[in-house]
C-alpha cells in the first residue's frame, strides 16, 4: 500500500459513489437506491481514501442490536491487490460489533468469505428477461395497505426489523408497489423499481403461489413490456418455477452467508430478494 489511507463514513449525499461503482461492476442497481439505502444506518457506508481520492467502499448496515448486512465491497480496479480492501473490510466488520452479519457474495469469493467466519446458507439466483405483464386484476395499490401490515409481513422473511428502510423504499418516486388482499388481510406484496437496465422486482413476498403469480403480473404490467430482474432464493422451488414460467433466465447468482445465527425466516414466502446490497 502506498500513500496515506484515510477511512471515513460516506455522507448521505455521497452514497451514490458506492452505487455508481456497483453499476460499473455490472450489478445494475436501482436508480434511487442510494437515497433509500442511506435511511437505515447513517454510519454504515465507509470509504477508504488514498491521497484524498476514493480508493474503496463498503457498507455494513446495522439493522438492530443483533443483525447487520454487508455489501458494496468494492476496491477501485487500479488499486486492487494493495491491501486497501482488507483494511476497509476490517473497519466495516468493526462497525458491526458482535452482530451477526449477512452478505450476498459472488460465488467465486465464497471461500474467502468462509475464511472470515461466514457460513453458506443458500444461493440467490438472479433471473432476467423480457416480460409482458398479465394485467393488474386481483392486485391493489400497496399504498392502500396499512404500513403495519407490510412491516409485519416483511418481518417474516427478513432477519431484522427495518421500518425506516421500508418507509423509504415504498415511498420513493418511481417505486411501484402492489398487494394482494384476502378478506381484508394482506396475502402478498411487492415493489418494482427502475434500474440502470430494465426494472427490478424486490421484495416479492407472498403466502402462496397464486398470490405471487398475481403480484408478478401486476408489477410487470405497471411498467409495461420491459426487461424484468427477479432475485430468487433457491430454496423456494415455487419461486423458481414462477421465474421459469415467465421465461426469465438465470444470469447471475450469489451465496447468502452469515457469520452467526439469525432469527427464523420464511423463505417459502420470499419470491424476490429486496437487494443484494442490503438484504
Amino acid at each position: 500500500m502506498t500513500g496515506t489511507l484515510h477511512i471515513r463514513c460516506l455522507q448521505p449525499g455521497e452514497i451514490q459513489l458506492a452505487v455508481d461503482w456497483a453499476a460499473a461492476e455490472g450489478w445494475n442497481p436501482g436508480l434511487a437506491d442510494a437515497a433509500c439505502f442511506g435511511s437505515v444506518d447513517p454510519d454504515g457506508f465507509l470509504v477508504a481514501e488514498q491521497e484524498g481520492a476514493p480508493a474503496a467502499v463498503i457498507s455494513v448496515v446495522n439493522y438492530d442490536a443483533r443483525f447487520a448486512f454487508l455489501g458494496f465491497y468494492i476496491v477501485r480496479p487500479d488499486l486492487r491487490g494493495q491491501g486497501i480492501g482488507w483494511t476497509l473490510w476490517q473497519a466495516g466488520r468493526a462497525h458491526a460489533g458482535e452482530r451477526t452479519i449477512g452478505l450476498d457474495g459472488v460465488m467465486a469469493q465464497q471461500e474467502n468469505y468462509a475464511s472470515q467466519g461466514f457460513r453458506f446458507a443458500y444461493r440467490n439466483i438472479r433471473f432476467a428477461g423480457r416480460v409482458v405483464g398479465g394485467g393488474e386484476e386481483g392486485a391493489v395499490d400497496l399504498a392502500r395497505v396499512p404500513f403495519a401490515s407490510v412491516e409485519g409481513s416483511d418481518a417474516a422473511v427478513f432477519p431484522a426489523p427495518r421500518p425506516a428502510f421500508l418507509q423509504s423504499w415504498l415511498g420513493t418516486p418511481g417505486h411501484v408497489g402492489r398487494a394482494v388482499l384476502r378478506d381484508g388481510r394482506l396475502a402478498g406484496w411487492g415493489v418494482i423499481r427502475p434500474a440502470r437496465q430494465g426494472f427490478k422486482i424486490g421484495p416479492l413476498v407472498a403466502e402462496d403461489a397464486a398470490s405471487a403469480e398475481t403480484l408478478f403480473g401486476a408489477l410487470a404490467s405497471a411498467v409495461g413490456p420491459a426487461d424484468i430482474i427477479l432475485d430468487v432464493p433457491e430454496p423456494n422451488a415455487t419461486a423458481l418455477a414462477l421465474a421459469h414460467r415467465h421465461g426469465l433466465q438465470p444470469v447471475f447468482e450469489t451465496a447468502r452467508m452469515y457469520t452467526g445465527p439469525i432469527r427464523e425466516v420464511a423463505l417459502d414466502r420470499l419470491y424476490g430478494v429486496t437487494s443484494f446490497e442490503l438484504g
